[in-house]
């Protein structure tokens, strides 16, 4: 088994922070592709959608689709999210289902909600962690 990390051009560069955007694990079955939570910052780090939960939500999938194409998965092959949304929000359901319908269309992937009393920034209203993507093995 061995471990990559990989910084998508299009998403900040979160090694300053103790952390790696993207890690392959390769391993006898594959490349398991594990992305970082993603929250609705730019590749400036500048928040996108302030005080918007839904496109909040809608900037961070974008920003999981970045990191997966950065190594040739897509957001078809996320089975699941675990989507961590501040409490204060949690009430607002619906936005959040209409971003993930936005996105996902009939392919919703599993999802679980989790309500938390803040996230690493005051600002950020959700952040979201797909479920490790299988990739075979490069020839």
């Amino acid at each position: 088994m061995s471990r990559s990390i990989h910084v998508p051009a299009g998403l900040f560069d979160s090694r300053q922070f103790g952390f790696a955007q993207v890690a392959i694990v390769t391993t006898s079955a594959g490349r398991e592709v594990h992305v970082s939570g993603q929250t609705a910052w730019d590749a400036e780090r500048n928040i996108i959608g302030a005080g918007d939960v839904r496109r909040q939500l809608e900037k961070s999938l974008a920003n999981v689709a970045v990191a997966l194409e950065s190594v040739g998965a897509t957001l078809d092959q996320v089975g699941s999210l675990r989507i961590y949304v501040k409490q204060s929000h949690m009430h607002e359901g619906k936005a959040i289902a209409g971003a993930l319908k936005a996105v996902f269309g009939d392919k919703l992937p599993c999802s679980t909600w989790i309500g938390v009393p803040g996230l690493a920034r005051e600002e950020f209203l959700v952040e979201v962690e797909p479920s490790p993507v299988l990739l075979p093995h490069v020839a």
